[in-house]
């Protein structure tokens, strides 16, 4: 039985909401229903419906984790989506606030903000969004001028190294360092691919991502989403806007932020009316002919990052094959395997669903 003293008790639905969660939300806030919303991999997730001090009736989207990565997600989300409203207003559900408490058997870090009610079966207008995210990628700019974000923050439940850094390929250097480390923890050391992966280390990004920032070329800081995938996206019923959600945030090369459309589970966001569309609003860095390249290493992140939270999925060895293709190209070693076109779904096309359970 739950203590009374530190949860809310006379609530509907079935979701038990603790007071740490109401007391983020506007002082005189009355909470009438919490009920359990929307699916989730890593967390558990409630609509909390309220009536304001005023009167107005408010609804608010809770997500309550715990485990590995949990602060980062909340607090991440939190600090993510304030700095994205910030600069494309609506773009995200409005944050709310982010906190902490004992549910008596373990931490519970919960993320508040508004909440939608969303069409996720229809793709979003890709002139109107992309309009958008190239205003996300222009206007957002790192408050230091360097790659990183303030606070740690996680793509799907991994938690990314994002401290300052002035050089972009040692900024996504620690960020795929990361999700290697997730990988190997959960599928196991394979000796080939850790030299795949160190060779992509220590020749491929210093050549295909420190070209961006040498003989007189630049690249500045943006905001991206960091996790910008269709799950992620919805379609306000009552007002026909495109929102995001979910992200995991840091000042990158605007480009990482497309990584994710190259994977197996993409399905609309492969169509290249949407990279087309958004490259009138932003050109492709230079070099340009290496776009594609530089297109093929960001995915190599969601991959592995897909590899560590479910174990035994294809995308380590497509990860794999990708990095044989780049270390060919920019960084032969006659010691690594080669490169198998056939398991290459920019050539064959494949599509593998994303799995999602309902996290219980």
């Amino acid at each position: 039985m739950l203590d009374s003293s530190s949860w809310e008790v006379d609530v509907e639905g079935n979701f038990p909401l603790h007071k740490a969660v109401v007391e983020v939300m506007p002082r005189g806030t009355k909470i009438v229903s919490a009920e359990s919303c929307g699916i989730s991999a890593w967390t558990n997730t409630a609509k909390i419906s309220v009536i304001l001090e005023d009167g107005t009736r408010k609804r608010y989207f809770l997500k309550c984790a715990t485990g590995q990565g949990a602060r980062p997600l909340v607090e991440g989300e939190f600090h993510s989506v304030s700095a994205i409203d910030a600069v494309v207003p609506g773009l995200v559900p409005k944050a709310a606030g982010w906190g902490e408490y004992d549910n008596g058997e373990t931490r519970v870090y919960f993320f508040l903000g508004d909440f939608h009610d969303m069409d996720f079966s229809a793709a979003p207008d890709p002139g109107h969004l992309m309009s958008q995210i190239a205003d996300l990628h222009r206007k957002g700019l790192s408050p230091n001028g360097l790659f990183g974000f303030p606070i740690p923050t996680v793509c799907g439940k991994m938690e990314r190294t994002v401290i300052w850094e002035k050089s972009w390929a040692k900024s996504f250097t620690h960020q795929l360092k990361d999700v290697i480390k997730y990988d190997n923890e959960t599928n196991g050391q394979w000796l080939e691919y850790d030299a795949a992966c160190q060779q992509l280390i220590d020749g491929v990004i210093p050549r295909l991502l420190g070209v961006l920032q040498s003989d007189g070329r630049e690249i500045t800081p943006a905001l991206i989403h960091g996790d910008l995938w269709e799950r992620n996206i919805g379609i306000d019923m009552e007002t026909g806007e495109t929102v995001l959600f979910d992200p995991g945030s840091t000042y990158a090369h605007n480009e990482m932020e497309f990584g994710t459309w190259r994977c197996t589970w993409a399905f609309y966001f492969n169509s290249p009316v949407y990279m087309r569309l958004y490259q009138r609003h932003i050109e492709p860095s230079e070099p340009v002919d290496e776009w594609d390249d530089r297109n093929r290493l960001y995915s190599i992140h969601p991959y592995l990052n897909d590899s560590a939270g479910h174990p035994g999925s294809f995308s380590r060895q497509i990860a794999y094959n990708d990095m044989l293709y780049l270390c060919a190209k920019y960084a032969p070693l006659d010691c690594l395997e080669k490169y198998d076109p056939e398991k290459d779904v920019s050539v064959t096309g494949a599509y593998i669903p994303f799995a999602m359970k309902q996290l219980e």
